[in-house]
């Protein structure tokens, strides 16, 4: 059965709508973590300028597949293998942007700091890295209901759980990459955008 996110068909005008001013001048997306399949659709169809590569984890590619079947246009690529804790699985090929949503408080934390490194090694310079999700700010949740979320994470996997933006903002500064800006979005999330210099 074709995967479907609720989630994704929620947030992923709001998403654009951010994406879509970052990703102008841009040619090759590298979506990391493309879950169902669903966003990387959308945003291919609607910024049709950009050729969206789809990774993720091998257990991931069949229904990405199912959605890209879908897909009338030529401009979506994958999906490919990712997993941002195998150097080998990194293309060699430099992108000009990256995206990714959903996923900093899914993996563990060393797999986060794998995400950055490869994130600053696989970015172009002038390159955008726009990350969709919940975040905390200062060690504090935002809302009420992110705390009953990372409670849910950390009770499934306890090395998941909801990150706090100074430890990912230092991780994009180590990588080479410098916050350009914070967008709040809606249901308490958050998208960042970090440039590579």
């Amino acid at each position: 059965m074709k995967p479907f996110s609720e989630a994704c068909e929620q947030n992923k005008q709001p998403i654009l709508t951010i994406i879509s001013k970052y990703f102008t001048n841009a040619s090759n997306i590298l979506e990391i973590g493309s879950g169902t399949g669903q966003h990387a659709v959308f945003f291919a169809e609607q910024l049709a300028h950009l050729n969206w590569h789809c990774t993720d984890q091998l257990v991931y590619h069949e229904g990405i597949k199912q959605w890209l079947a879908d897909y009338q246009g030529n401009n979506l690529r994958g999906p490919y293998l990712l997993d941002v804790t195998d150097s080998t699985t990194w293309p060699e090929e430099k992108f000009d942007g990256v995206f990714s949503a959903n996923t900093a408080h899914i993996m563990s934390w060393p797999a986060v700091i794998c995400m950055f490194n490869g994130v600053g090694n696989t970015l172009s310079s002038k390159g955008f890295f726009c990350l969709y999700g919940p975040f905390n700010y200062n060690g504090r949740y935002t809302s009420a209901s992110n705390q009953q979320f990372d409670n849910y994470l950390k009770s499934r996997d306890s090395l998941s759980g909801i990150r706090d933006f100074d430890d990912l903002n230092k991780l994009a500064n180590q990588a080479g990459l410098t916050l350009v800006n914070d967008y709040e979005m809606p249901v308490n999330n958050r998208t960042l955008v970090w440039q590579k210099s």
